[in-house]
């Protein structure tokens, strides 16, 4: 079985924008420090999360 795909940075940037009532600038950064601290499993699951810096 196939495993699902992850949400892209942008479309995930945005969600979070409207949940947290914050600029795109402020979740970009909260994503970004969330996708650095992701579990191993995660990165494997999802490899774009390595492209974070």
């Amino acid at each position: 079985m196939k495993a699902h795909k992850g949400m892209g940075f942008k479309a995930a940037q945005k969600q979070i924008a409207r949940k947290e009532g914050v600029s795109m600038k402020a979740a970009g950064a909260i994503l970004a420090s969330a996708t650095r601290k992701a579990s191993p499993a995660a990165k494997r699951a999802n490899p774009n999360l390595k492209k974070v810096k």
